[in-house]
């Protein structure tokens, strides 16, 4: 079994509070609530939507991105630097409550698991940080492989690791067209809904009950 790693085991801390962690100067509640109006308008800005083109296809590319973006908010951008770092830093990223229990009964059931992820940086310390990294013996990052979901080559590369068929593989995400289109290349997908909360109960006890485990 193949997972995603952002929205389907793990989610990272609010942009509210990186960016009170961030700013040298305390930000009350009206502030900070403009301050994500300005980010979520600027998705619309054509340097910030072109920015966004292929980002996960080396580090350099995502690095890019987000300081394009980050930077489009002028109060932010003195800390921009500051809060793309924080994506790469595992305290700021949190399991969903049912993730450890998913993997440990995956793995105690004889499941093999890999991870597959549109990613500009080393996923695995983030994993070891929350001691989740040993249920895994394939890590398959895009900016390792020049490409993105969902490019077979991602999801054949990691069950060669696994020693899986494709057929008998399953990727779980939360991307209908990235994850979801692991069946282009020949695997089953299990597609989570979007908008969980950091910390929060995801449902993953449906890839389980998939596993023919329960």
């Amino acid at each position: 079994m193949l997972f995603d790693f952002s929205g389907t085991l793990f989610q990272i801390g609010t942009y509210a509070d990186r960016i009170r962690a961030a700013l040298p100067q305390p930000v009350d509640d009206a502030a900070m609530d403009l301050l994500l109006g300005q980010l979520e308008a600027r998705l619309s800005d054509p340097a910030v939507i072109e920015a966004q083109r292929a980002r996960d296809v080396s580090s350099k590319a995502h690095r890019h991105a987000f300081l394009t973006w980050y930077s489009s908010v002028p109060e932010l951008a003195l800390v921009a630097e500051a809060l793309y770092e924080q994506l790469k830093a595992p305290e700021h990223w949190v399991p969903y409550t049912d993730a450890e229990s998913t993997l440990s009964r995956l793995t105690f059931g004889g499941v093999a698991l890999g991870m597959v992820s549109d990613v500009g940086w080393d996923l695995r310390p983030t994993f070891a940080h929350h001691h989740l990294d040993h249920y895994f013996s394939a890590w398959v990052h895009s900016y390792e492989h020049n490409t993105e979901k969902p490019d077979p080559l991602l999801f054949h590369h990691a069950c060669r690791e696994l020693g899986t068929e494709p057929a008998a593989t399953l990727m779980v995400g939360d991307h209908p067209a990235k994850d979801g289109g692991a069946a282009g290349a020949g695997l089953r997908s299990y597609v989570l809904p979007a908008g969980a909360a950091p910390g929060s109960y995801r449902g993953l006890e449906a890839v389980v009950q998939l596993a023919g485990l329960v």
